[in-house]
Parts: C-alpha cells; structure tokens; sequence
C-alpha cells in the first residue's frame, strides 16, 4: 500500500480523499494555487506546495507542476479528483514514466472513453445502445445546421472533450443550432482547450441515469447500481439520487450488464461511470463514460456501504476487489443536493465573495437517517470567480425514498451561508415539489416547472401560520428578556400582553397569547387567525437557526435579524416579519413604501465576471432578443439579451474587463 500520494484538485473532493486516505493510515499532500492559499484542503493536508497563479491553467491543469509537487514530496501515487487532469491520458502516461502511480483507468481507457466522439464510436461497436446523432468533427455553422437537419430537431450540441454542462447546448431550430455551436465551440475551448464539438438525437421527456462500475487489475469488474441525476440546471446536475425511482430490476440489470461489458472491453481498472439517457419507456441508450470519480459518488456509498475512493486507491495499489457481483446490495435511499454559490432569484447567476457564515447541519446518524456534507470550504473563506461554484454537497441516507426527502428538507432548511448569494432556497423548495416527490423526473424538470425563473414564494395558510408563529416566538423571547433586564427583581417568566400583530411580508396578522407567561425554553399556545397551536422552541436571541414544532409539525427555519425584524427562510419560503403590539401595527399601516430605483435604461452586469465580448455599438438600434454583451464567470458564458426594442445610448464596459455585480455595462437612449 501507498504511504503517501498526492492529491491534484482543489476544494471538496480533494477534502474527501484526504478523509479516506487519513483513515488509511496514508500521508497526503495538497496541491494549491494563489486563490487557494487558505483552503480547507491545504490545512487538511498533511503537506502542501504551491502550484502557481489562481487561473486554472496555470496552476491546476500544468502536469508539470503537478508532477514536480510529487518528486519535491516524495508522493508514490496521484489521485485526481474529478475535473481538471482527471481524464488527460497523457498525464496518466507522464507520471507512470516518472515512476508515480495514476490512481484511475490506464491511458487506454481514458483514451477510449474520456473522448465522446470515440467513445460513442468504440460503445457501437461493442453492441452497446447509443443515441442517433452524427460523431464526426463539425467544421462550421452551415455545416452543424445541415447535420442538425438531417437527424431531426431537437438535436444536442456537445463539446467532445466536455464535461460538468459546459459546452452543450439544446437546439429546437436552425438559429439555434448556430448559435448554439458557436457558444458551445466557445466554451469547450476556454474550458478543456478543445473546441471540437458533436450533434447527437435530444431525446425527449429524458431522464440522466448512470452505472457506478467498480474494476480491478485482475479482470473483475461489477456494478454498483444506479444514480437518477434528472434534476438537472442547463445540463448542470442539482439533485442527485440512489437508487431511481423510475427503473425495475430487469432494466438495472439490462443497464449494468452493459456497463460492465464495456468497462472489460477497454480494460478497464478504478471506478468509472457509464452514463444512459433514458426515454418514457424505459429504453436506454450510452450517452459517455466518465473514467474517474463522479461528483455524486457520495449517494452510491450511502447505498451500498462501499468507500469507492478507498477502493480506487487499492486498485491503483495492485489489490483485488474484496467483493463479486452477487455481494453488492442495494440499502434505503440517499439524495444528494449541491448547494452552489449562485442567486437563484436572478436567474442562478454566480456569486462571489467571503462567507461571513457557514453552519452546516449536524453530520451523522440519528433516529434511523444520515446526513453528510462533503465540503471544501469553512467561515470565513473566500468563493472564488476561478473555480466551479460549488459550496458543499448535502447529502441524507433513510430507509425510504420519502423520509430521505424529509431529511434533506430539514437539513436544508438548518443549513446557514451568509455572505454571498446561494441556492439553497431553491433545493429547499424543490424538496416539496410535488412533481419531484412523485418521482416524475426528466432533464427538463426545472426548465418546466420553473419557465420564468424562480421567484420568492408566498406562503399558504398552514405556512403562513407556521412562519407567524416562528416570528412570534422570537418576539416574545426577546420581549421576556428585555423585561428580565429591566428589573431584574421580577422573577425569570413575567406576564407580557394578551394582543399582538404579525407582519409578514406586506400581511398583518392578529395573534394572541393563551397564557400570559413565558417561559425559556418556550412551551405555550398561541392562537394565530382564529386557531389555537402550541409553539415549542429552544431558540435564544442570537441563533441563526430556529428549531421546534408549531402544532404537531417539526420546524427548522432559518432566522436573520433586520432593523426592526427578522427574515424567516423555510421550505423555499423568504419573508420578513415584524412584531408589533396592535398599536404599533396601525401606525406601521402608514408607512410610505420605499420604491426601488428604476434601472431599465441600463444593462447592468448580473454577476462579477468578464465581458467576454460587446455585441452592438452606440446609436444602434437592437430588437428584443438580441444579444447586448457576454460575460463570463465561473467557467461558463452568460449571454445578456435585450429585453425589449431599445436603441444604445452609451457603452461603458469593453471586453476584457472584469467587473462587479450590478456594474453598468451600457445605457439605453
């Protein structure tokens, strides 16, 4: 076994190994560019060496570096994470004649399967279902919009050495199919240095599910069930899930058989994930291999108790599988939520900054469920532009699909991050949509059910009188000990006045004490528009998270103080709440509301990034839909489009320039 090996990532999946290999009784090195210099991966690591500037491509993706961070440490093997060199045969062949140890697939495989090209090529030819679609290199846009035409509408534009939903784009129409190639072909050769791209058949009402497969140096291979990775945000997966709650036996098995047959066909060695569309009927076809380890690896170990990063380290080490096909179990359910830095009430466009707070919920077992949170960051650290904006992978294990559903609400719901924008009220409330508590998934779920966008959310009545009673609470407890510190002679639970009124949002609600005593930890009913609740809280003035029960339901919720009031996060729902006693309520009513600035003669920058390019010219004359400018940020090209007929006034931003959020790119005659 390795005594030390190198791990060439950064951020969370470079944090997980290092727990592994530390349970392993094995060193580990970190490796860090400028951006990176106080990351949680270098302060876990056992040593770490500095690789160069915060751009990817200088630091993180130099397999020199990399390879002289090994010989300076004296590392034997190099785990890869996903993403960056992890899928670069000629990295694999570099450190295997430098005597290092590629903890991953040989050059043959990665070759093989790491190309989708070939790789669609290679799996046709080893029996296996591919979708319809045309795998020679694209030269133009005529050329793309002739072969779109040829397949039939809708068609899949997609980078060949891609990955992750960068360079792929949908395309329902000829200009969107050449327009479509041309972002694609942009953003796979700033991405992987690789501009070519492929059009393949876009099946409809799809469904993304992949084959975890595991194989050693000694010809076993097996399959360790499947991943429903539907819930996807412009081919970005959100949600993640093991097993699907759309396949039978006889179709996982069809799946994995498959699987296996080509993971054997190219000699495959180290975990590797062979991914499937999947249409209504259940048929299959291959879309790629991945030949590394996936991001949403976490949900197949909580189902089936198997570590696949210690398992691909003693592959690489030489030892057999410890276990055969008929060993493998599927157990319960596990659902993985990505928490992303990203403004889901814009649009999910990126965030960047310090985050002020960072609490995750408790991780462990408890009352017969598992919560886990893989992360690479801490309070206090910085998101970068540089890098994926990921913050954490949430992830909850029950022995049903529901009450792993149930589980991921309430650890999202106690999951606090201040300091930048984020999506966790999004996943909290996608935890109760309907639709995805059905099961009735494809890769157009969001887009469906969310066509304009996410936007806050207006509670119901039971929600609305759930967050009433939150904010109540939080009122009587900070009333109860300002009257403790006004006399302190009064004993610790004094009476406090029968009437109060909740503000939330722009509703005033009436709410009155049934006991006029207060008591900390608070236990007393309240009636709230006409109907009596017990409230049960532990909270103290300074949580940022509330817990306890409003009637028979369990609560947590998240609470922020503004002047005057407090902002209740639950279940996807934001709003504001004050309390007031009745009389301050009526004069509340009269209040002039602050209007917001009107900015629709500006295009302003939705997200700290660079401008890319500038499409029109001053004095020009752009019909709505029309392309303004594009911004990059976070490894992916937003396009600004023209919301409506406007002639250009004055054009602040160049490309090149980096700029902050809200930055004025152009302003409109």
């Amino acid at each position: 076994m390795f005594k030390k090996i190198l791990i060439a990532n950064r951020g969370e999946i470079a944090c997980r190994v290092i727990k592994t290999a530390r349970r392993m009784g094995i060193a580990t090195v970190a490796v860090y560019s400028d951006a990176d210099r106080d990351a949680l991966h270098v302060e876990m690591a056992d040593e770490a060496v500095h690789i160069g500037p915060a751009p990817a491509a200088e630091s993180y993706l130099v397999a020199e570096k990399i390879i002289a961070a090994c010989k300076e440490t004296g590392a034997e093997a190099v785990h890869p994470g996903y993403g960056f060199l992890s899928e670069r045969a000629s990295f694999c062949e570099a450190l295997e004649k430098e005597g290092i140890t590629f903890i991953g697939p040989k050059p043959k495989a990665i070759r093989a399967m790491g190309d989708k090209i070939e790789s669609k090529k290679f799996a046709s030819a080893a029996k296996v279902s591919t979708v319809p679609g045309h795998l020679g290199i694209i030269e133009d846009p005529d050329h793309a919009e002739k072969i779109a035409g040829e397949i039939g509408y809708p068609v899949m534009i997609k980078a060949s050495a891609g990955g992750g939903g960068k360079g792929m784009r949908i395309a329902w129409s000829e200009p969107e199919v050449r327009d479509g190639f041309e972002r694609a072909r942009s953003e796979a050769r700033s991405s992987f240095g690789d501009d070519r791209v492929f059009i393949e058949k876009f099946v409809v009402e799809p469904r993304h599910i992949e084959i975890q497969v595991l194989a050693d140096a000694h010809g076993n291979v097996v399959y360790l069930g499947e991943r429903e990775c539907s819930i996807q945000r412009r081919n970005q997966k959100v949600v993640e899930e093991a097993p699907s709650p759309f396949l039978d036996e006889k179709t996982r098995a069809a799946m994995g058989e498959q699987s296996v047959a080509l993971a054997k066909a190219v000699d495959y060695q180290s975990a590797g994930t062979v991914e499937f569309i999947v249409d209504r009927d259940r048929n299959f076809y291959f879309l790629e291999m991945n030949t590394r380890l996936q991001v949403e690896h976490p949900v197949t170990e909580l189902v089936t108790g198997i570590d696949l990063v210690e398992q691909m380290i003693r592959v690489a080490a030489g030892e057999k599988l410890p276990f055969s096909q008929k060993d493998v179990s599927l157990n319960g359910w596990a659902i993985e939520s990505r928490l992303y830095a990203e403004d889901p009430y814009r649009n999910f466009l990126p965030s960047i900054g310090r985050l002020t707070r960072y609490r995750p919920p408790p991780e462990g077992k408890e009352g017969g469920r598992i919560v886990r949170n893989d992360t690479g960051v801490f309070e206090g650290a910085e998101i970068s532009m540089y890098y994926d904006p990921m913050i954490a992978k949430l992830c909850t294990w029950a022995a049903t699909r529901g009450e792993a559903i149930e589980a991921m609400g309430e650890a999202l719901d106690g999951f606090v991050v201040d300091g930048i924008e984020h999506n966790v009220p999004f996943l909290s409330a996608l935890m109760k949509h309907p639709r995805w508590r059905e099961g009735r998934l494809s890769t157009g779920f969001i887009a469906e059910e969310y066509p304009d966008g996410f936007a806050p959310m207006s509670p119901d009545g039971d929600e609305e009188r759930v967050l009433v009673a939150i904010a109540l609470s939080c009122g009587l407890i900070e009333a109860n000990r300002r009257e403790r510190h006004l006399d302190r002679l009064r004993p610790a639970a004094g009476p406090l006045q029968e009437h109060w009124t909740v503000k939330l949002g722009g509703n005033y609600v009436p709410a009155r004490l049934m006991d006029g005593i207060v008591t900390i930890p608070l236990d007393m009913p309240v009636e709230i528009s006409g109907r009596i609740v017990d409230v049960v809280t532990d909270w103290r003035p300074g949580d940022a998270v509330w817990r306890g029960s409003v009637g028979r339901r369990k609560v947590t919720a998240q609470v922020r103080p503004f002047p005057n009031g407090l902002r209740l996060d639950w279940q996807g729902l934001s709003v504001k709440a004050k309390v007031f006693a009745p009389r301050q309520a009526e004069l509340d009513r009269l209040m002039p509301v602050k209007l917001p600035p009107d900015t629709s003669k500006l295009l302003l920058c939705p997200m700290p990034g660079l401008v890319m390019a500038i499409a029109v010219a001053e004095g020009q004359e752009v019909k709505a839909g029309e392309t303004l400018a594009v911004v990059e940020a976070m490894k992916m090209e937003n396009v600004l489009r023209a919301e409506r007929d406007l002639v250009v006034g004055k054009i602040n931003a160049r490309p090149g320039e980096s700029l902050a959020v809200d930055a004025v790119i152009m302003e409109f005659a």
